[in-house]
C-alpha cells in the first residue's frame, strides 16, 4: 500500500504550506507561554504567593493567566532605598 492523499487529506497540493505554518504557530505560542509563565512564577515565588505559584504552575492558559497575575492580581512591593 502506497502513501497518497487519500490517507493524509491534509497533505495535498494546498495543504503542505499550512503544515509548516501550524508548526511555526505552535512554536511561537510555546515560546510566548514559556516566557510569561517563567516571569509570573518568578514573581509569585519572590512575593511568597504559594497559592498563585501552584495555580500558575499547573494551569496552562497560553500566558493569559500569567499576564493577569503580573499586572492585575500581584501586590506591588514597597521599594526602599536599601533594596535598590
Amino acid at each position: 500500500m502506497y502513501w497518497n492523499s487519500t490517507y493524509a487529506p491534509w497533505y495535498g497540493t494546498w495543504g503542505a504550506p499550512f503544515i509548516g505554518f501550524g508548526v511555526t504557530l505552535f512554536v511561537v505560542l510555546l515560546a510566548w507561554s514559556a516566557v510569561w509563565k517563567a516571569l509570573a512564577l518568578w514573581h509569585a515565588a519572590r512575593d511568597g504567593s504559594k497559592i498563585w505559584f501552584v495555580v500558575l504552575f499547573l494551569v496552562n492558559t497560553v500566558g493569559i493567566l500569567e499576564i493577569l497575575y503580573i499586572y492585575v492580581f500581584r501586590k506591588k512591593r514597597q521599594t526602599s532605598e536599601h533594596s535598590r
